[in-house]
């Protein structure tokens, strides 16, 4: 009996923190749904800092910034090959958490209200959970890291 209840317990806390893998959402959704900014800058070490030491990658910064340039431009070629449209230059403010593998833990993002409509919200976060599912940043670690950036997106030409 107590070895069913520690399979169905192992097999519910699995779910569990698959659910919290992998997620894209509004910066202002984070309380809502469960993620504390707090707790996952206390958990994820900065990719680049002023200060080389206190990065993750203090001593490959400038591979670092072109694998994260990189990673942006996949990005914008991924929501274009789906049809997806900015319709001009838009301003967002990206949090990325990535894990020690480089994989994305969570995407978070803020749009200046009004920016963009609702559905192309909509559709952007769809597709950046899809986009997030199968990414892997082409630099990893053996500590989970982060990247705050303003970004500006646009249609590919």
């Amino acid at each position: 009996m107590v070895k069913y209840i520690f399979v169905a317990f192992f097999i519910t806390s699995l779910g569990v923190f698959n659910s919290l893998a992998q997620q894209a959402f509004p910066i202002n959704q984070a309380d809502s749904m469960g993620v504390s900014l707090e707790e996952l800058d206390s958990l994820y070490q900065s990719g680049i800092h002023s200060d080389a030491s206190k990065a993750v990658f203090g001593e490959q910064q400038e591979e670092y910034i072109a694998a994260y340039y990189s990673m942006l431009h996949e990005l914008s070629t991924y929501l274009n090959q789906n049809d997806f449209k900015w319709g001009g230059q838009i301003r967002c403010f990206n949090r990325i958490y990535f894990a020690e593998d480089g994989k994305i833990d969570y995407f978070l993002y803020n749009f200046k209200a009004g920016e963009i409509s609702p559905e192309q919200e909509a559709s952007f976060q769809a597709l950046l959970s899809k986009f997030i599912e199968n990414y892997k940043f082409s630099l990893s670690n053996n500590k989970k890291f982060a990247q705050c950036s303003p970004v500006n997106y646009r249609d590919a030409i």
